[in-house]
């Protein structure tokens, strides 16, 4: 038998443990940190100088002071101090500093990219899979320029936000 949970490294009981509240404490001060994860900056340059309990980041590369070998972790302040957690593939949090998600590749912190095959709004969807060219018109027997101008402006904005290929 493992000393930690599988997935997110939670401590866990041993039979005839003395002392199972600091086990159990610990782990829930995990928890505490990895349900529902929220943190104040990705990467931030310093270790924060006055963090508050329950804060965390995602540690950046290269970090020095008490990250230090930290890198990519989400590091929380509790009032024993940082605790860290390493990241996982498929890990997300949110980012309060840009408003957006941030997601772990295998390698990697992700932030402000959402990933889907399509987008729904009430029920309906709005936005699929990129459509294929769609040529700007071009001759036939009556040519209409400000139409053709239209024309053209709408398909250069579908190609701008990725919705028919170029």
């Amino acid at each position: 038998m493992t000393d930690t949970s599988t997935r997110l490294k939670l401590p866990l009981l041993a039979a005839g443990q003395a002392q199972k509240e600091t086990t159990h404490n610990e782990a829930l001060a995990l928890v505490d940190m990895l349900v529902q994860p929220v943190v104040l900056a990705v990467a931030p340059g310093a270790v924060p100088a006055s963090p508050l309990p329950g804060q965390c980041w995602i540690v950046g590369p290269g970090a020095v002071g008490a990250w230090a070998g930290q890198d990519g972790a989400l590091a929380c302040w509790t009032s024993g101090g940082w605790r860290f957690s390493s990241p996982f593939e498929g890990m997300t949090v949110w980012d309060t500093a840009t408003g957006t998600m941030a997601r772990r590749t295998v390698s990697q912190w992700v932030t402000g990219e959402v990933s889907a095959s399509l987008y729904r709004v009430a029920g309906l969807q709005v936005v699929g899979a990129r459509q294929p060219v769609i040529n700007a018109p071009s001759g036939g027997a009556t040519i209409d320029a400000e139409a053709r101008i239209v024309i053209g402006n709408i398909l250069s904005a579908l190609r701008i936000h990725g919705l028919v290929a170029t």
